[in-house]
């Protein structure tokens, strides 16, 4: 890992914020990092910037709220789930094209990281995409527990979402040698959280694999971690946050398009404010 890094945290349909916060980079042009690592929702926000493409991942989010290929809840009690997480493939090649030679000479030997989170051991997975396994991996690091397929396959391995095992990487991305870090979250800044409902009943089904278990056990205490060390970073180490002042409109499952938008323009919003507090932009 590089000195000056970029980390873009999950949250499902709050990506829409992220997706504000980085087409007000691309507006002036913004893109001074050395490395990037995304969560979950966080990975499609970051490829549609690497790409340069304007608007489009906002656009891909709008689509996916109403597409009933993408969302049913006559899936329930499916093995595809409620969300198709697949489908994101087609919205990739055809729906809202998603530029993967742009995205590949964008990042030109810098490094690019999507979390997973590994099936049988529940450890965090730094994945390292490229123009074969980007889509996958994106898909990889969005497959939710319960109301998607539940794991998606890279080499012969199964992953979930990154959310689970480290959802915001920010020490990771320290001992890897970041001195600089630009963190976009989508949840306020200090606000910590207690075990959710997914967690609680992961921790049950998952009682066989004491590994797993513990992954989703152990899920928000991590999470609140990562709180603590974001607020008392090491020595050398500057961290500059770009996070809503209060919790966002849309949610993990949200799919209305009036509230993505809302989000997307506060991202909008905090983006151009962080870009006039830099010297060198």
């Amino acid at each position: 890992m590089t000195k000056r890094t970029l980390i873009i945290q999950g949250g499902g349909f709050r990506t829409a914020f992220s997706a504000g916060v980085l087409d007000a980079f691309q507006t002036h042009r913004y893109n001074p990092f050395d490395a990037y690592v995304a969560v979950s929702g966080g990975a499609i926000a970051l490829s549609y910037y690497l790409s340069e493409q304007y608007k489009k991942c906002v656009e891909s989010m709008c689509l996916l709220a109403e597409d009933k290929h993408f969302m049913s809840w006559n899936r329930l009690i499916s093995s595809q789930g409620i969300m198709d997480v697949d489908y994101f493939r087609t919205v990739a090649e055809e729906k809202v094209p998603f530029d993967l030679n742009a995205a590949i000479k964008a990042v030109d030997g810098r490094k690019v990281a999507f979390v997973l989170t590994h099936r049988e051991s529940g450890n965090p997975h730094y994945y390292q995409p490229n123009e074969v396994t980007w889509v996958d991996a994106v898909i990889a690091t969005c497959t939710l527990p319960f109301v998607t397929k539940g794991k998606h396959t890279l080499h012969g391995e199964d992953f979930f979402d990154g959310g689970w095992s480290d959802p915001l990487p920010v020490e990771w991305v320290w001992k890897g040698g970041a001195e600089d870090i630009v963190l976009i979250r989508t949840t306020p800044a200090d606000m910590k959280v207690n075990q959710s409902w997914p967690d609680y009943l992961a921790t049950f089904i998952f009682r066989g694999n004491e590994r797993l278990r513990a992954c989703f056990e152990e899920n928000h205490l991590r999470y609140n971690a990562a709180i603590d060390f974001l607020g008392k970073p090491p020595k050398g180490l500057r961290i500059q946050q770009i996070a809503p002042s209060e919790p966002l409109q849309t949610g993990t499952y949200s799919n209305n398009v009036k509230l993505i938008i809302a989000d997307y323009r506060n991202g909008l919003e905090a983006g151009l404010n962080f870009l006039m507090r830099q010297v060198d932009v």
